[in-house]
């Protein structure tokens, strides 16, 4: 009979812990409606990337100094630099300067080494193609600066939404 008892008190202990996992559960659910929606509609809205963002590199052909730093920073040997030596003056003289962005890990090593400061990451991550040879970017498409997404009057920002989302909810209560 005591058996019968303990057996008892231990089925009503699992009973309660099963219970009050149930209402974790339903507290979990119920608190889902008062949270901001994180789904984003890509095409017509856009997160705005964070302040230390490693989008696509821009490149300023005026400062390079053609000393092939970023080619050994790279982990993959990727810029391709391309120059001649002037005898007259005893210095390099930049060519031509390309990376492949299909390649391209965005690790940031070539922009942390550069001496003179010509490469820089932008918040441009819109880099798709259908040929992977389109990703392969020269010095002048390097050297184009892409457009803000705070600036581009197309697309409103996720921010935005939000905080003209959280200003709706004060209103009402």
């Amino acid at each position: 009979m005591i058996t019968t008892i303990i057996k008892f008190k231990n089925y009503g202990q699992q009973v309660v812990e099963a219970a009050k996992y149930i209402g974790q559960g339903f507290a979990v659910t119920l608190d889902h409606p008062n949270r901001l929606p994180t789904t984003v509609q890509y095409p017509y809205e856009k997160n705005l990337p964070s302040e230390r963002f490693r989008g696509r590199i821009h490149f300023e052909f005026d400062k390079c100094i053609a000393c092939e730093v970023c080619v050994r920073a790279c982990p993959i040997n990727l810029p391709v630099v391309d120059w001649t030596f002037r005898k007259d003056i005893k210095k390099k003289k930049l060519r031509s300067y390309s990376i492949d962005f299909g390649v391209c890990i965005f690790c940031g090593n070539c922009i942390e080494y550069c001496p003179t400061n010509c490469l820089s990451m932008t918040e441009e991550y819109e880099l798709s193609s259908y040929d992977r040879h389109e990703l392969n970017y020269d010095q002048t498409s390097l050297g184009r600066v892409p457009v803000s997404v705070l600036h581009d009057v197309s697309v409103q920002s996720v921010r935005i939404q939000l905080l003209n989302f959280m200003i709706t909810n004060k209103k009402k209560e």
